[in-house]
C-alpha cells in the first residue's frame, strides 16, 4: 500500500481511539490533518496554537483520554510553546505533533534555513520527551515510543517532530499497526500485597488519619474510589490547590482548600497521612511544619517514583496509579472493617469541621453587600445558582480566580479547571474550549478577569464557529489588581492600609483601559451582555444559557474590593519557605 507519513500517524492515533486533534492548518503537515477525517478524528481549529495546547490539556483532564494538538514548523511551534509549558506544569496528558523543515536542511540548521529553529531542543527542556523522526520507516516505532511515554509516570507533554517531506510524501510500504496493549501499559500498576498490608495497618491503628489528595486523583479519575475510602475510614480529606473538587464538597469529610487555617489544623492533628498523587509542592508548603505535623507518618502513592519521599519523608512509598491503588485499598479495608474505630476521632473532627463552618459564615458576609459596581463575591455565587451542578467551571486570572474559588462549591468531582500550578493568564479561554469540545451538549462556565481575557479573546470566534456553548463571565476592574496590591504595599504601605487603594499616578503601569467585552463578543457572533449590579446578573446568565451559543457577560466589579480578595495573606505565605523544621 501507499501511505504518506501523515496518514500513518493518523491511523495510529485512531487505533489509540483518539477522537479529536486541536491545531491550526498548514501545508507543512497537510499529509497528516487531511487524513484525520478518514480515520474518524475531528480536527478542531482555534485562532492561536497556544490555545490548541490548552484545549488538548483540558480535553484530557475532563475525559481521562489522550489530548492531541499540532503545530506547524517555525512560527506555529513558537506560538504553541507557552501552552506546552502550562500543560506540562499542570500534568495533563498531551501529545503534540509538529512539522519541521525537510530533512537535509535542519537538525542541524544548514545556515539561513527559513522558519527554522531547534524545535526538539527547545521542547525537550519543557516536556517529558521530545524527538525528531529521521526517516519514514521510523514513524511507527517512534510514535509508539511517544505514546508509551504519554502513559509512563506523571502525565505531561510528549512531543514528536516530523519533517515536512516525511509527513507529506507518499511511500509504498507494508506497515503493521499494533494494538496499544502490544507496545505500552494499558493496565495501570498497583501496590504490592506487602505495601497494602503496611498501609492498612497504619491507617487502622492511627488515632487521627488524614487523606491528602493531589491532581493524580484527577488524572486517574479516581473520584468515586477516593470518596468510598474516606467514608469507610471516616477520614477527613484535604487537597492540593490543583486537586480542588476531587470529592463532593457537600460531603462533611471534605475540607476545601479555601479554608486554609482549617486545613492547617487538620494536617497538624493527623498522626498518619495518606498522600494520593500529590508532590507536596510549594503551595502545600512542601509538607513542612508549622503547616504539617512534622512527626506524622506518611504513606505516599504516586505514578512517578521520582517524587516519592522527595519533599516529606515517607514510611510507605508506593509507585501506583491512584485509582488502582484505592480500589485495592478499599477491598483490604473492608476485610478488616470491624477493626476501624472512629469514636476517638469524633471530638477532633467535630472541632475542625466547626472551624470550617465558622470560616464559611464569615466569608458569606460578603454576599450581604450590594454595591454598583458589584462586590466580586456575587459573581461565582450567582453562577452557582444558575448553572447545573455538573457544569464544568474554568477559572482564569489573578484575583478573579481567588474570588471564584472562595465563593464556589464543587459538587461534581473533576468539574473545575484552572492553572493552579502555573497561574497562566489567558489559558482559561482555551481550556474552556477544550472542556466544551469534550462535552459538546453541556454549557461551560468560564469566570475570567479582564486582564486574562485580553490575552486570548479572539477565541470567542472559535467557540462560535464550532458551536461550543461557553459562557465567559469577564470580571472587569481595569487593572492588574494582584500586582497593583503588591505595588501599593511596596510603595506606600501606610496609605494603602488607610485608603485601601492608591491613585493611578501613585502606582506603576497597573491600570488598564476599557474594553467592552460584550460588544466585542457580539462582533464575533456571540451573545453579549453588560452587568454592573448583582441583581441583574442572574437574569443575564439565564438569557445567555437560553441562546444555546457562546456568550460573554461583561461584569463591572468594584476595583478596590476586587483587589482585597480573601486569603491574600495566606497566598503570600505560600511562596515563603516554612519556618518550621
Amino acid at each position: 500500500m501507499e501511505l504518506s507519513g501523515g496518514e500513518v500517524v493518523a491511523k495510529m492515533l485512531s487505533v489509540e481511539n483518539v477522537e479529536k486533534v486541536f491545531g491550526i492548518i498548514d501545508g507543512t503537515y497537510f499529509g497528516f490533518y487531511s487524513n484525520l477525517k478518514n480515520y474518524g478524528i475531528e480536527l478542531v481549529t482555534p485562532r492561536n496554537e497556544a490555545s490548541a495546547a490548552h484545549m488538548a490539556g483540558a480535553y484530557a483532564r475532563v475525559t481521562g483520554k489522550l489530548g492531541v494538538c499540532m503545530a506547524s514548523n517555525g512560527p506555529g511551534v513558537a506560538n504553541i510553546l507557552p501552552g506546552l509549558v502550562v500543560e506540562e506544569g499542570e500534568g495533563n496528558r498531551v501529545l503534540v505533533i509538529t512539522s519541521s523543515r525537510r530533512t537535509g536542511i535542519m537538525y542541524p540548521d544548514r545556515g539561513g534555513t527559513y522558519q527554522c529553529f531547534d524545535q526538539v531542543g527547545v521542547i525537550s527542556k519543557i516536556a517529558k520527551w521530545s524527538q525528531a523522526v529521521p526517516s519514514f520507516d521510523r514513524i511507527p516505532e517512534m510514535l509508539r515510543t511517544a505514546l508509551r511515554k504519554c502513559y509512563e509516570g506523571r502525565p505531561g507533554v510528549v512531543h514528536i517532530d516530523i519533517p515536512e517531506n516525511i509527513i507529506n510524501t507518499k511511500v509504498k510500504c507494508d506497515i503493521s499497526f499494533w494494538e496499544p496493549h502490544q507496545y505500552r501499559l494499558t493496565e495501570m500498576p498497583g501496590a504490592s500485597d506487602q505495601q497494602l498490608a503496611r498501609t492498612v495497618d497504619l491507617l487502622i491503628n492511627a488515632e487521627f488519619p488524614l487523606i491528602h489528595a493531589g491532581s493524580g486523583v484527577v488524572h486517574a479519575h479516581a473520584y468515586e474510589e477516593l470518596e468510598m475510602v474516606a467514608e469507610l475510614m471516616q477520614s477527613l480529606v484535604t487537597t492540593s490547590w490543583a486537586a480542588r473538587g476531587v470529592i463532593r464538597e457537600s460531603n462533611p469529610l471534605t475540607i476545601p482548600m479555601i479554608h486554609i487555617q482549617t486545613n492547617n489544623k487538620a494536617r497538624n492533628e493527623a498522626d498518619v497521612v495518606l498522600v494520593l498523587g500529590s508532590r507536596l509542592g510549594e503551595t502545600d508548603w512542601w509538607g513542612k511544619a508549622p503547616y504539617w505535623n512534622a512527626s506524622q507518618k506518611m504513606i505516599q502513592v504516586d505514578l512517578d517514583p521520582g517524587i516519592l519521599g522527595a519533599n516529606k519523608p515517607v514510611d510507605v512509598a508506593i509507585q501506583a496509579d491512584v485509582k488502582t491503588f484505592l480500589t485495592q485499598l478499599y477491598t483490604k479495608l473492608l476485610e478488616r472493617k470491624d477493626e476501624i474505630s472512629v469514636q476517638n476521632r469524633k471530638t477532633k473532627m467535630e472541632r475542625i469541621l466547626a472551624d470550617k463552618k465558622k470560616n464559611r459564615t464569615k466569608l458569606d458576609q460578603q454576599l450581604e453587600e450590594y454595591t454598583v459596581p458589584m462586590n466580586p463575591a456575587h459573581v461565582p455565587s450567582i453562577c452557582q445558582e444558575v448553572f447545573p451542578e455538573d457544569t464544568i467551571k474554568v477559572l482564569d486570572g489573578g484575583n478573579s480566580v481567588i474570588w471564584a474559588n472562595f465563593f464556589s462549591a464543587i459538587e461534581k468531582p473533576g468539574s473545575v479547571i484552572s492553572t493552579y500550578k502555573f497561574g497562566m493568564l489567558g489559558a482559561g479561554v482555551g481550556q474552556a474550549l477544550g472542556a466544551a469540545a469534550a462535552n459538546p451538549y453541556r454549557p461551560v462556565c468560564c469566570i475570567i478577569g479582564d486582564g486574562a481575557m485580553g490575552f486570548q479573546m479572539q477565541e470567542i470566534e472559535t467557540a462560535v464557529r464550532n458551536n461550543l456553548q461557553i459562557i465567559y463571565i469577564v470580571m472587569c476592574d481595569r487593572q492588574w489588581g494582584m500586582v497593583k496590591m503588591n505595588q501599593q504595599f511596596s510603595l506606600k504601605p501606610i496609605k494603602t492600609v488607610l485608603k485601601k487603594s492608591l491613585s493611578s499616578e501613585e502606582t506603576i503601569n497597573a491600570d488598564l483601559g476599557e474594553i467592552q467585552f460584550d460588544k466585542l463578543a457580539e462582533s464575533m457572533g456571540a451573545h453579549g451582555e453588560y452587568v454592573n449590579d448583582a441583581k441583574d446578573l442572574k437574569p443575564a446568565l439565564e438569557r445567555a444559557l437560553e441562546t444555546g451559543k457562546c456568550a460573554v457577560i461583561h461584569v463591572d466589579v468594584d476595583p478596590v474590593k476586587h483587589m482585597w480578595a480573601p486569603g491574600l495573606k495566606y497566598f503570600k505565605d505560600m511562596h515563603q519557605e516554612p519556618k518550621g523544621k
